[in-house]
């Protein structure tokens, strides 16, 4: 189910977030053909945040770059790698739905104490435990940990 992203929803995500028209300094020529593909990748207004980092890669042009050619196109990110925008992910009360490896909950743990607790720090610890990002955001759910910082500017 997705939810319209109203001109409510953007004056809230511009008081949060403010990407520049060009965070990454690309070319004009890269910027017009950034923003063809990203226009050209759209489902309804939409782009799923896996193929958003493959027009990144590319173009090989920084994943911020096309976050803020999203919001100059008024698109909205689906389907993020780490479970965000889901409008049925809610924090789990008392137990937790599944068993949380210790290896995880402690590289999260450290991660937030360091106050570093990114979607790429969370692209990374999933990475060195050879598991998925999804995994790692779900127990930073559990453990009630908010993760920042995502890669493409969307929170």
């Amino acid at each position: 189910m997705m939810r319209d992203f109203n001109e409510q929803d953007k004056q809230k995500k511009k008081i949060r977030i403010q990407l520049p028209q060009n965070p990454a300094n690309l070319p004009k020529e890269t910027l017009r053909q950034l923003e063809t593909d990203v226009s050209a990748s759209l489902h309804d207004g939409y782009l799923p945040c896996l193929v958003a980092w493959r027009i990144a890669k590319d173009l090989d042009v920084p994943r911020i770059a096309i976050g803020s050619v999203m919001d100059k196109l008024g698109a909205r990110v689906t389907d993020c790698q780490i479970g965000f925008f889901k409008v049925d992910k809610t924090p789990y009360p008392g137990n937790a739905p599944q068993e949380l490896s210790s290896e995880i909950t402690t590289g999260l743990r450290e991660l937030d104490a360091a106050r570093d607790l990114t979607c790429p720090t969370t692209f990374e610890l999933a990475r060195r435990l050879k598991t998925t990002p999804i995994k790692v955001s779900e127990a930073a759910n559990i453990l009630g940990l908010k993760i920042r910082d995502c890669q493409l500017g969307c929170f």
